[in-house]
């Protein structure tokens, strides 16, 4: 019996940005922390549980939609090339097109050391035949793969929609740098969560047993822990609501009274009702996601959907 080939690669992420970051966020009005650092080892295990909430629509969707397209998926992206995935830190979807696709080396890169090696290990015993190079990395900064992988032709998975916690411009520069990755003849197979009734979206990021609002206050206790701030979190309630205008959810820290809370030398005033915005995702009509993919260069090849229209999954190519 073959032995699981893996390769764990620490591509060294900047833990110095975490304070940057919320230094820069916490000045602004209205303050912000950007999504990404939701995903600590606790943040990362209760996003895997928000997936299999009942009002948490996207992820099974998702799902439904690879399991049925799955063959017609490996048909038009072919067999044989390197496979990666920019936020693979589970590793959950993956395993529906492994082996349709039958890559070469399969490459998750997520922030989350812990949690992306884990789930990595789990998946190279699950398929001996799979080379995987798990590599801890930020995908939002220009993509560097490890050295040592193989050399073909490259196809990048980014589902789950994460494509939305990008604003559009922003969206824009993330998928060049896809295309930087994937390069000419690679390709991009993306999920994308679509527009539609306003109580859907706002219950699936607000669900009833309060899972996504530990999720948004866990943000507070990693800054406590990691930059020795003060946050009391139960002076913080969590609120998702859905901007029609923008097309976006968003998801926001509310001070439920006034509070001063403190970073190194620093002091960051909250009255009460003032919000820190953790996170945007965005929504879109298929026509107008295939607009943003090509002004980053893609060439749209097939769109895949559920029944109830929820949910999209693209493919694009780069020529």
């Amino acid at each position: 019996m073959s032995q699981p080939r893996i390769y764990l690669h620490d591509l060294n992420p900047d833990s110095d940005d975490f304070l940057a970051d919320v230094k820069k966020g916490l000045a602004q009005q209205p303050a912000s922390v950007p999504p990404k650092y939701f995903y600590d080892e606790t943040g990362s295990r209760l996003f895997e549980a928000i997936t299999v909430l009942p009002e948490y629509y996207p992820t099974r969707t998702e799902i439904s939609i690879l399991n049925k397209y799955a063959a017609e998926i490996a048909a038009q992206v072919g067999t044989g090339g390197l496979l990666v995935e920019p936020g693979g830190g589970a590793c959950a979807k993956v395993h529906i097109l492994l082996q349709g696709l039958q890559p070469v080396a399969y490459v998750p890169m997520d922030i989350s050391r812990d949690h992306l090696w884990a789930a990595a290990e789990e998946l190279a015993a699950q398929f001996p035949w799979l080379e995987v190079h798990a590599a801890c990395a930020d995908f939002t900064q220009p993509i560097l793969l490890p050295e040592s992988v193989p050399d073909a032709f490259r196809v990048a998975f980014f589902p789950g929609s994460s494509i939305g916690n990008f604003d559009p411009e922003g969206a824009v520069d993330f998928l060049k740098l896809i295309r930087d990755l994937v390069g000419k003849g690679g390709c991009l197979l993306i999920g994308v969560d679509l527009k539609k009734d306003k109580a859907i979206l706002e219950a699936a990021y607000d669900d009833a047993a309060g899972v996504t609002a530990e999720f948004n206050l866990n943000l507070l206790t990693r800054m406590n822990q990691e930059l020795g701030m003060d946050f009391n979190r139960d002076y913080w309630r969590h609120k998702a609501v859905y901007n029609e205008n923008l097309g976006r959810i968003e998801m926001h820290l509310v001070a439920a009274r006034d509070q001063v809370v403190h970073l190194g030398g620093e002091s960051y005033a909250f009255k009460e009702g003032e919000t820190i915005h953790t996170e945007n995702s965005y929504k879109y009509e298929i026509e107008d996601f295939k607009m943003l993919a090509g002004k980053a260069g893609f060439q749209s090849t097939s769109v895949w959907t559920d029944d109830d229209h929820l949910f999209s999954v693209h493919l694009y190519h780069v020529e």
